[in-house]
């Protein structure tokens, strides 16, 4: 016995089964990350030349809910699941943790700050506060950077240090897109040339060589052989063209004889109202 069903009742099936289909797909496709990538396309912004970027923490904090769900979406990682993920999507887990936090930490006391030097104390840093339940621990920023990323140079990749953002307009910029496993190399390129072009922060006049303080705290993971440079200087020669080194400029680092000066770094808070 056939059933007479009517036209509009056969598309609206139609369009039913297309609907829940495409949800289902989108279910499938949908990252860990991309909730965090939303709040970043929408509240982080470029500064004019493009080296840095500037945070609406007024946005964030209006969106905080959401940033949480976020915080709570990594939580719920176990370290055996971390464990069984390979080096890239484990760093991008990582360094997104650690800026996302970093933003929430900000958050705790935004607007009354004017640094995040200011959340912490004579006795303990910002960095030191143990506030942060990931992979079945409570740590703390520091505990992330320096044990997780950066412990024995599990993940050999000192350009990590243009990716971790701590609020502060010295900092290299906060990506405005999370970090991905799948083009992770990428956007650490895209990261570092774009901190290492910013003539405010890393130049070279004449002999003397500018660079920000970043490479006086973690010199020493710029010489562990990533792409072959084995010193501070063959690291810097690397990104020669990001610099504008001349042939001479060029020369004089890889004699490594050039005098290296730290510049003063800003602890200013990158939020878009200053």
């Amino acid at each position: 016995m056939r059933i007479f069903m009517p036209v509009w009742v056969k598309r609206y099936v139609a369009a039913t089964v297309v609907l829940l289909t495409m949800l289902a797909f989108s279910a499938q496709t949908k990252t860990l990350h991309d909730d965090w990538s939303a709040l970043l396309a929408e509240h982080v912004s470029p500064t004019a030349q493009n080296h840095n970027t500037v945070v609406n923490y007024a946005g964030f904090l209006a969106q905080r809910s959401a940033l949480k769900n976020y915080l709570n979406a990594l939580e719920q990682v176990t370290q055996a699941e971390f464990a069984a993920w390979d080096d890239a999507k484990q760093l991008a887990f990582l360094l997104n943790a650690y800026n996302a936090w970093t933003v929430e930490l900000i958050l705790t006391e935004y607007p009354n700050l004017d640094s995040i030097k200011d959340l912490g104390s004579f006795f303990r840093s910002p960095w030191k506060k143990s506030f942060i339940p990931l992979l079945g621990k409570v740590l703390s920023l520091d505990n992330i950077e320096h044990d997780l990323i950066r412990g024995d140079n599990k993940y050999q990749e000192p350009r990590i240090h243009f990716a971790v953002n701590c609020a502060s307009i010295g900092c290299p910029a906060l990506r405005e897109e999370a970090y991905e496993a799948s083009k992770l190399d990428m956007q650490l390129a895209q990261q570092t040339l774009r901190f290492l072009s910013d003539r405010s922060r890393n130049n070279m006049q004449g002999e003397a060589l500018n660079l920000s303080s970043i490479f006086k705290w973690y010199k020493n993971d710029f010489e562990l052989g990533f792409r072959s440079a084995n010193s501070l200087e063959s690291f810097v020669l690397l990104y020669a063209d990001a610099l504008g080194l001349s042939p001479e400029q060029r020369a004089l680092l890889q004699s490594e004889q050039v005098k290296i000066d730290y510049l003063d770094y800003d602890w200013q808070l990158n939020d878009v109202k200053r």
